[in-house]
């Protein structure tokens, strides 16, 4: 479900449940007229739990995976039954990966934009776009903007005060837990998953293939999307690029020069991420509009915004690589005659090749499917497959929307494979 954006998730929640959708049309042979209203909060609600659960799986996924079981013998050897041992030994160990990935989900569902607008709930970023667009004067734009900035850092400060000073870190060496035979409760735990599954990945690549089936049927034409999709992965590629370079040397800083200086350097490049991609893009549209008004809707300030939004993906992932490298392989280098950028380009980066690839296509893949900035910064007549699929489904064509959402979750399936599918193979 990561690979399908929020807003292509809004609009199969729309065609499917909405009142000219799908089920409706299904049931008008029984007598129903009329279903509940999606709209609204519980549809923005439902989409972004369906497509911003992985987020939380992925983090309990890995802690769960390095918990040593031996806590868990040792308290069941101890009297405490299967429910005690998960609630006061399993569920504290897992704390920190649940509030990591539970701020991971507020801050996308804060910075959400198309699947509330599509949706129609009034949420800041919603309102914030209608407001540029709409109003001559735009500081009401800014103002929600502001607004939704102190509510991001007041959910960031929270997490934090959250944390504690518990220690969690492994006394021995852990080993893989071993298998539990769910018994009877194995059909309700297939049914949960296999369900969730099917809301969140089968149930919208069905309604796509149906919706364009269904268009192809009644001679839709399906305009030509090979522009929209050289733009797609033209920008991306270039925002991947210029990112992964760009987070080589704050890696290096973090890891090889560790200080105060070097950690807020790092930590510098997490408030771009913080931002909302709608008011990251806003500001630079007053930046742009009243002091460089010569790369305003340029697609050199597109991909500036993509990577000020997304360079802490690529500068985690880096760091994470660097940690395994050696230091005395580049002191090596050194002692032979290699100059520090040639050491870096040479030695370091080869070295920490796989973390700089996953960084590029963890923002790859993200590019692909960010919307808001593309809308705002991107220079005229500038199509992508993200801004295809807004423009059908915002004039509620559906059929028409349906082949670029599909092309774009494939295209952005590849670099999911990398980041994920291709764990099973070490």
């Amino acid at each position: 479900p990561l690979v399908v954006p929020s807003y292509v998730g809004g609009f199969v929640l729309v065609s499917a449940l909405g009142p000219r959708g799908m089920l409706q049309g299904a049931l008008e042979s029984l007598g129903v007229e009329r279903l509940p209203e999606i709209y609204g909060l519980p549809g923005a609600a439902l989409a972004l739990t369906l497509f911003s659960y992985p987020y939380v799986f992925l983090t309990v996924r890995a802690a769960l995976r390095g918990m040593d079981p031996a806590l868990e013998e040792a308290a069941r050897s101890l009297g405490s039954g299967a429910w005690s041992t998960f609630f006061r030994v399993t569920l504290p160990q897992m704390r920190p990966a649940i509030v990591a990935g539970s701020l991971l989900v507020a801050l996308y569902a804060l910075s959400d934009f198309g699947a509330v607008s599509l949706l129609q709930y009034d949420s800041f970023s919603r309102e914030i776009y209608i407001q540029y667009r709409s109003a001559f004067d735009r500081t009401p734009a800014a103002i929600l903007a502001l607004m939704l900035v102190a509510l991001t850092a007041a959910i960031l400060l929270l997490e934090g005060g959250t944390r504690g000073r518990g220690r969690y870190d492994q006394r021995s060496a852990a080993r893989p837990g071993m298998l539990v035979a769910l018994g009877s409760w194995r059909w309700p735990a297939l049914v949960f998953c296999g369900g969730v599954v099917v809301a969140a990945l089968a149930a919208p690549v069905g309604v796509l293939a149906f919706w364009l089936v269904r268009g192809l049927a009644e001679g839709e034409a399906l305009r030509p999307l090979w522009n929209a999709t050289w733009s797609s992965v033209y920008a991306s590629g270039l925002a991947a690029g210029v990112v992964a370079i760009a987070a080589l040397p704050v890696a290096v800083l973090a890891v090889r020069f560790p200080g105060r200086i070097s950690r807020f350097v790092e930590r510098m490049t997490y408030l771009g991420y913080a931002l909302p991609g709608i008011v990251l893009a806003l500001s630079l549209v007053f930046f742009g509009a009243n002091y460089a008004p010569w790369a305003y809707q340029t697609l050199g300030m597109l991909v500036f915004a993509y990577a000020v939004h997304f360079l802490p993906q690529a500068v985690g992932a880096t760091r994470a690589a660097l940690l395994q490298v050696s230091p005395s392989v580049e002191e090596a280098a050194r002692g032979l005659g290699r100059g520090p950028a040639g050491v870096l380009a040479t030695v370091t980066a080869p070295l920490a090749g796989s973390g700089i690839l996953a960084g590029a296509a963890l923002v790859f893949l993200t590019t692909m499917k960010e919307l808001p900035a593309t809308l705002l910064l991107s220079p005229t007549g500038f199509e992508t497959l993200a801004t295809r699929v807004w423009g059908a489904t915002t004039d509620a064509f559906f059929a028409r929307a349906a082949a670029p959402a599909l092309l774009l979750i494939a295209l952005s399936a590849v670099p999911m494979y990398l980041l994920v599918i291709r764990e099973r193979a070490k």
